[in-house]
């Protein structure tokens, strides 16, 4: 059993922000050479993609909840009776 549900953007997110670590010490280290331009574009990448999973997947979390009880589902206005 999960501990946590799943977030598809935050290891998105997560995965950009690693891969401009390994692209910045590949270069600290000496093991290449890496223009100081390359990482920004990673990470903002990145980010805007986790970004728009994350929206896409709250949408899909919100349609497949069932609507609470005693709520309208087509979005009418309630009408009292006085």
């Amino acid at each position: 059993m999960l501990r946590h549900e799943f977030q598809p953007g935050r290891l998105i997110a997560g995965t950009a922000l690693v891969a401009a670590a390994v692209v910045y010490g590949g270069d600290a280290g000496g093991a290449w050479e890496t223009p100081w331009f390359v990482v920004i574009p990673l990470v903002v990448g990145g980010l805007c993609l986790a970004g728009g999973v994350g929206a896409v997947t709250g949408l899909v979390r919100r349609r497949g909840r069932p609507a609470p009880e005693g709520t309208d589902t087509a979005d009418h206005a309630r009408t009292t009776g006085g």
